[in-house]
């Protein structure tokens, strides 16, 4: 028998009854039934409110808790989450139609990211959604298209900052970047905007996602708040809100450690004492994403085949990366590391053998666990992949090959 190439890690303690795994109070295979298909995407809305919940209990209470809707697009989803917490970020012209569906104030939605069309633009502004700015060309359509409207665009500031977060899985500032505008360029910006006499709102500024060291967070908070001081001399008006991105991580390969909020929210803390001294009235906002959806969701496939080639065991299912292209390594890893996973209906076979799990593509790429060591599994088993809750569905490419997508159920 081969040796693994990468352990399992147990990350949720799932329930199990009848050796099988309970997802939401439902056993898996009946939740399977339920749905009517495999493969499916179930997302916990329990463990949502948990999880907002839970940072509730260790940040804050003046902490604005926003969710970047790109992790995770579900309609139900974003509807649970608008009575959870106090507003929206937005990465496209989608997500702000998604958005606008909700009872989240408008008041409350923001709108990143660069290349932003003319007609986003032109929707945010009727809309009432604060247009984060991220280079003069979008400051000048957004003018031209207030104008056109007759109405006063509401706007803040994307700044790519001198620093970024340090062990971070994504770095979205420091050094050269497509977001947002140079620190040492907002200042001339921040003027232009105050001489077109657009609703300035505060600033954006995002360095970095999924991290699991909470000094590093403190770190780049710190220096946020001390560029956004350095800014406000600068600024033509008094800054209302300062959003400070996110970064929270979760853990999802063996020796990952869930993320301590308890220095995080002392260290916010002694921020907001601080900044309500400088910006009095300062509105301070955490973007997450990731944290809040990533461990609330699995996804689900069945084996349709399992073969030997060569001495090693293929479990051959019908999902695959076109589904999960995080899972399969595609995303972001640079050294391939399976999430966590399991065969949902043999939780407590002792059983053991060394498997890969692929979907039915033809490509190469298309491993949703490579050598795993798992329970011996058969054909009609279901292959359940955790922490599946965030960037699945909607960053894969669901139209490869032509197979039909996966269902998605909110449970």
């Amino acid at each position: 028998m081969k040796k693994p190439r990468h352990a399992s890690a147990v990350i949720n303690a799932f329930e199990v009854e009848n050796g099988e795994l309970v997802f939401a109070g439902i056993p898996l295979s009946r939740l399977a039934e339920q749905i009517g298909q495999t493969p499916f995407y179930a997302y916990d809305r329990a463990s949502i409110t948990r999880r907002v919940a839970h940072l509730r209990d260790h940040l804050p209470s003046a902490i604005h808790i926003h969710y970047a809707i790109k992790a995770n697009p579900m309609p139900a989803l974003v509807q649970h989450l608008s009575g959870l917490i106090d507003g929206f970020d937005l990465a496209s012209g989608g997500e702000m139609r998604l958005a606008l569906d909700t009872t989240m104030p408008v008041a409350n939605i923001s709108f990143a990211g660069p290349g932003k069309s003319i007609g986003e633009i032109r929707s945010a502004i009727a809309a009432g959604v604060t247009l984060n700015l991220e280079s003069n060309t979008e400051l000048d359509l957004t003018v031209q298209q207030g104008e056109q409207l007759g109405i006063t665009p509401r706007v803040a500031l994307r700044i790519n900052p001198d620093f970024e977060l340090k062990s971070s899985g994504m770095k979205m500032g420091g050094g050269p970047k497509p977001f947002g505008v140079d620190e040492e360029q907002a200042s001339e910006m921040l003027q232009r905007i105050g001489s077109l006499g657009l609703d300035l709102q505060g600033l954006h500024i995002f360095s970095g996602s999924q991290n699991l060291n909470p000094q590093a967070i403190i770190e780049a908070q710190k220096n946020t708040l001390a560029l956004a001081s350095r800014l406000m001399e600068n600024a033509p008006a008094p800054l209302k809100t300062i959003n400070l991105g996110g970064g929270f991580g979760i853990p999802y390969f063996p020796g990952d450690e869930p993320l301590d909020l308890r220095p995080i929210g002392e260290s916010l803390q002694q921020h907001l004492t601080s900044a309500e001294s400088l910006f009095p009235g300062i509105k301070l906002v955490l973007e997450l994403g990731r944290y809040l959806v990533g461990e609330a969701g699995i996804y689900v496939c069945r084996v349709l085949d399992k073969k030997v080639s060569r001495g090693e065991v293929f479990l051959i299912s019908d999902g695959g990366l076109h589904h999960h292209l995080a899972a399969s390594g595609n995303f972001g890893q640079v050294i391939r590391k399976n999430f966590p996973l399991c065969i949902g209906n043999r939780m407590e076979q002792s059983e053991r053998e060394v498997a890969t799990v692929v979907g039915r593509l033809c490509t190469p790429l298309d491993v949703l666990a490579d050598r795993m060591e798992l329970p011996v599994a058969e054909v009609g088993d279901l292959v359940v992949i955790q922490q599946s809750g965030a960037y699945g569905l909607s960053a894969s490419p669901t139209a490869f090959l032509s197979h039909p997508p996966p269902a998605e159920v909110l449970v």
